[in-house]
């Protein structure tokens, strides 16, 4: 059974060591090597930052996101990664974090989450469109993947998001 929690410090080797393994299948992100875990603290919202764990209280996957602009007029979207220890994919892991996350965005007053997919990653999409995500756009040639299978090639980026049904509603 996975459950979620907020993420804390003690918990970065373990985020760190899924972030890696993603990093290094070359299908979630165009990093190359994970951060420090004063980096990763200070570029992620704290009100929206979760861990799944397991029945032994091992982390399996993390959930985390980042303001899109420091402008004001932009306060209320955040840009969200999802990764799922490679070991534990297909157990509903992704889910639990992304319906968890997802609460705790729009409890916080989120009205928009985004999240930039690559088009391969067929079980990221329909995990993102199963949550209420959709596709707003592509990003042709976007960037040159420096590892992974793709190395050295120009990849595409598919832009999704979600709406709140709760926040961004008002009247100004």
């Amino acid at each position: 059974m996975t459950r979620t929690r907020p993420m804390v410090g003690l918990d970065w080797p373990d985020v760190e060591r899924i972030l890696a393994a993603g990093i290094a299948e070359g299908e979630a992100t165009f990093e190359t090597s994970t951060p420090t875990w004063e980096a990763f603290d200070a570029g992620k919202v704290p009100d929206a930052r979760l861990v799944a764990v397991d029945a032994d209280d091992r982390v399996v996957g993390w959930v985390a996101a980042s303001r899109v602009s420091a402008r004001h007029v932009y306060r209320g979207v955040i840009e969200h990664s999802v990764y799922v220890d490679p070991a534990d994919t297909g157990r509903g892991v992704g889910r639990a974090l992304l319906d968890a996350f997802i609460d705790a965005a729009e409890a916080a007053g989120y009205w928009t989450i985004q999240s930039s997919v690559f088009p391969e990653n067929q079980v990221s999409l329909r995990l993102h469109e199963s949550a209420g995500f959709r596709i707003v756009g592509r990003r042709e040639r976007i960037a040159r993947s420096t590892l992974g299978p793709h190395a050295g090639h120009w990849r595409d980026t598919l832009l999704l998001e979600r709406r709140s049904t709760r926040n961004g509603h008002d009247t100004p």
